[in-house]
């Protein structure tokens, strides 16, 4: 399967509110619903994932050494899923992924979507 692993996954679509407190902006994460008007529920799905290329150190500027991990995500067509949400992949552990490119419609007539997603740790 070319080095495409199965995995279940939850997708999460940010929601900014104010803070009463202190009046800044705070974001939290909600996974997506099932259905239109259904309760939100942490919805897992079956997704294929494929690592692209070993993790590889980078510097920013302060001299913080930050190691980025990419991976292409294949799930079932879905029209709700943009670029600003985050994906949690369950393999053992949960990891949390920023999609950084796509959605990508692959294997025609709405079938799948490909996503690339990168995990960030410092």
């Amino acid at each position: 399967m070319n080095g495409w692993t199965e995995c279940l996954v939850t997708i999460e679509r940010p929601v900014e509110s104010i803070d009463t407190a202190s009046g800044t902006e705070v974001t939290t994460w909600e996974p997506l619903v099932a259905l239109a008007g259904s309760p939100v529920i942490a919805e897992k799905f079956w997704a294929r994932f494929r690592d692209v290329r070993p993790g590889r150190a980078e510097r920013t500027s302060n001299e913080l050494s930050v190691a980025r991990n990419q991976a292409e995500l294949r799930i079932r067509w879905r029209a709700d899923v943009v670029s600003n949400m985050r994906v949690t992949v369950h393999r053992g552990a949960d990891v949390v992924y920023a999609i950084i490119g796509g959605p990508a419609e692959v294997g025609g007539r709405r079938r799948e979507i490909e996503l690339l997603i990168e995990r960030s740790t410092s």
